[in-house]
């Protein structure tokens, strides 16, 4: 931090539940502007939400540390912001901010700063095995090499002003200071013209892919290599993939031979949501033995209740999916077995007190299950206001990252895809998941008459290990005859 002039660096905050880093959607400031005390500088996003960042700083913005679309880690340099020349004291802001505390909190991060003295820990970083140390957080941050303009002039020589590059391979260079914005490791190694690289999530990229960066243009603010100028590299028409590969001395042969994107290709990386999408259900996979079963059932007596309900009190409507979380609720109640996870670690089954009921909703940016926390004690019309509620924020993407975990049990509404059965992977760690097809007309068996009845299948699949086949059919017979036959909730609530 470049306390002889007065500056101050804001560290992009721990973003909570263990995030390590996230994406610049869109910068609400510019160099020079003025900001106030929890003014919104930042949109990012994280792997579970976008997230407006506030900055805990009043004063002048005179620098922005990465363009949109760059990744950056927790606890590195965001922005730079320097006191109002007008200020008699530069400091005496700062310190009275500091007593009174901002009140703006974020997930895990709150910008009042007490006097606890407490030093944050500073995150790990996934960086390629030769990557140089990180320089400190606290070292002075090189407005030129993110803005393009000059510094000013009479400031010091910016001392670390990034991340330490990557030596030579077979190189035994020490982790001295690193050069501004890391262009020495590049131009040292490639004899080339220097890279600039301010982010460490891009220099990792290019290494895992085999791409000199000394080759490579930058499409950022003064230059800077982005994370898109490598994926373009990577996937572009020129790219060479047997000799990136070959660049990788620990490059798995299984690798070789893959063919390049061809001409009409997209690319996509797997990046944000998409990659804690993927990792989450891989490991579910990978970890829960899992079954399905399911039933079809009748549900014209469920839809039948709910136009009852809804006549009566039209203003506080109730959808088919509250009705179903009510009974979904009641059979939890009935097998609390299904309401719990696996603490492998620990070696034991842990059985949930309340039911952090999970909802699956389709987003424009992916799959997401927000949380509807101790959702026995809503009543029906708590929990149909309470699931448009969160389903609304979670399709404009608002739900701060809390509400996206700790679920206990998942309910997935496919039908709305026009489907009428899945056999879907279970939200770890949870132990189950309730899924509903789409209700349709089908020929059904009333009294030893045929008719025409409104019908879904509904499936239940669970984590074996929590339980075994008699306690997983109760539960969707317990399901079923509810939607067959609303009355039966009346007996259980």
């Amino acid at each position: 931090m470049n306390t002889s002039v007065g500056n101050r660096d804001f560290l992009l905050p721990d973003l909570g539940e263990g995030l390590s880093e996230a994406e610049i959607v869109e910068w609400r400031v510019a160099v020079g502007d003025v900001v106030t005390v929890d003014q919104t500088v930042v949109e990012v996003e994280t792997a579970k939400a976008v997230v407006d960042v506030p900055c805990p700083y009043a004063g002048r913005v005179v620098a922005l540390h990465g363009a949109a679309g760059e990744v950056r880690p927790v606890g590195q340099p965001l922005i730079t912001i320097a006191p109002l020349d007008d200020a008699p004291d530069p400091h005496a802001t700062y310190r009275e901010e500091e007593r009174a505390g901002s009140g703006n909190v974020l997930i895990g991060y709150g910008t009042g700063h007490g006097g606890t003295g407490r030093r944050r820990r500073r995150p790990r970083l996934a960086l390629a095995p030769e990557s140089g140390a990180l320089a400190s957080v606290d070292s002075v941050s090189d407005p030129a090499a993110v803005s393009g303009s000059p510094a000013p002039a009479g400031s010091p020589a910016p001392a670390g002003s990034g991340p330490a590059g990557p030596a030579p391979v077979g190189s035994s260079a020490s982790s001295g200071t690193a050069a501004p914005a890391d262009r020495t490791a590049d131009s040292a190694r490639t004899g080339g013209p220097a890279a600039l690289v301010i982010s460490p999530i891009v220099r990792r990229l290019a290494k895992e892919h085999g791409i000199d960066l000394g080759s490579l243009r930058g499409t950022g603010p003064g230059g800077v290599i982005r994370r898109a100028d490598v994926e373009t590299a990577r996937t572009g028409p020129a790219a060479a993939p047997a000799a990136r590969l070959a660049a990788v001395p620990d490059a798995p042969a299984a690798h070789v031979g893959l063919a390049p994107a061809r001409d009409g290709d997209t690319v996509i990386p797997l990046t944000g949501i998409r990659k804690v999408i993927a990792d989450k259900l891989s490991r579910s996979r990978r970890e829960i033995p899992e079954v399905t079963i399911w039933v079809d059932v009748d549900a014209t007596g469920l839809l039948e209740t709910r136009a009852a309900i809804n006549a009566a009190t039209p203003d506080t409507p109730v959808s088919i999916l509250a009705l179903l979380a009510r009974i979904c609720l009641s059979g939890l109640r009935k097998f609390p077995q299904l309401n719990a996870h696996v603490d492998t670690e620990g070696q034991r089954i842990v059985q949930s007190g309340g039911v952090h009921l999970g909802i699956a909703a389709q987003t424009d940016r992916g799959l997401v299950v927000p949380v509807l926390r101790d959702a026995q004690w809503l009543t029906t019309r708590e929990l149909a206001a309470a699931l448009a509620e969160t389903t609304a924020a979670a399709r404009a993407g608002t739900l701060p990252p809390a509400r996206l975990t700790g679920g206990t049990f998942t309910l997935n509404n496919y039908g709305v895809f026009g489907v009428d059965g899945s056999t879907p992977i279970i939200n770890h760690p949870e132990a189950a998941l309730l899924g509903v097809g789409r209700i349709v007309d089908k020929p059904w068996v009333v009294d030893g008459q045929l008719a025409v009845r409104k019908v879904t299948q509904i499936s239940l699949t669970f984590d074996h290990r929590v339980c075994d086949g008699g306690v997983a059919g109760g539960f969707l017979r317990h399901v079923a005859d509810c939607v067959e036959q609303p009355a039966l909730l009346v007996a259980n609530v």
